[in-house]
């Protein structure tokens, strides 16, 4: 197999951590939606308007 060049691995390097951030972004996102339904759902069920 041949060698890879210093550049190629950086890029290499550099894919595999933005798709690592992807991955994290995704995630924070997605518990984020779930805490914001939650804060929504149980802020409304406190309010008594009667």
């Amino acid at each position: 197999m041949r060698e890879l060049s210093a550049e190629a691995r950086l890029h290499i390097h550099a894919r595999t951590l933005s798709g690592r951030s992807a991955v994290r972004i995704h995630t924070f996102a997605l518990y984020s939606a779930f805490a914001l339904i939650a804060a929504i759902v149980f802020g409304t069920l406190s309010v008594h308007p009667f």
